[in-house]
């Protein structure tokens, strides 16, 4: 299957979380009801990550997801970077007939929402930086990944 990426933009991706992007004017933009935990014990975690960019066309059997937790990716540096999203199939798992590729400008971010499947978060341009948040607590049902079959996701 190949999946064309197309625009990251509030519209196409609403189904799926949140587009995050900074105030086009000085002042703040406040973002509320976007941040979702769904386990009271569990704890708001924060961390950086650095990736090493990947080519495209990118090739991948890989899907994720974090059933209690939204998670946002928010870039400190970077260049464009895949968002790859798809809904529930009729097993519950992701429906990779349905899934959908966007090539997020290094300007904006996003919030996964909880028990939204997902890709693992993958670079194209640069090295890239970013704050990534969610909640955990520390069990395997933090997150989840799985094997579906082979996709490649192309510029488009």
């Amino acid at each position: 299957m190949r999946l064309i990426t197309e625009p990251l933009t509030a519209e196409a991706f609403a189904p799926f979380g949140e587009v995050l992007a900074a105030p086009e004017a000085p002042g703040r933009l406040h973002i509320d009801g976007v941040l979702e935990n769904r386990r009271a014990h569990a704890k708001p975690a924060m961390y950086f990550t650095c990736k090493e960019p990947s080519a495209l066309p990118l090739a991948s059997t890989t899907m994720e997801r974090h059933l209690h937790s939204s998670q946002s990716f928010v870039p400190m540096e970077a260049g464009r970077w895949l968002v790859v999203v798809a809904p529930h199939g009729a097993d519950g798992g992701p429906d990779m007939a349905r899934a959908r590729a966007f090539l997020a400008r290094p300007d904006q971010g996003v919030t996964y929402g909880a028990d939204v499947w997902h890709h693992p978060f993958t670079v194209v341009d640069r090295v890239a930086r970013f704050a990534v948040f969610m909640w955990k607590d520390g069990t395997s049902a933090d997150d989840e990944f799985v094997e579906v079959p082979h996709f490649e996701v192309v510029a488009g």
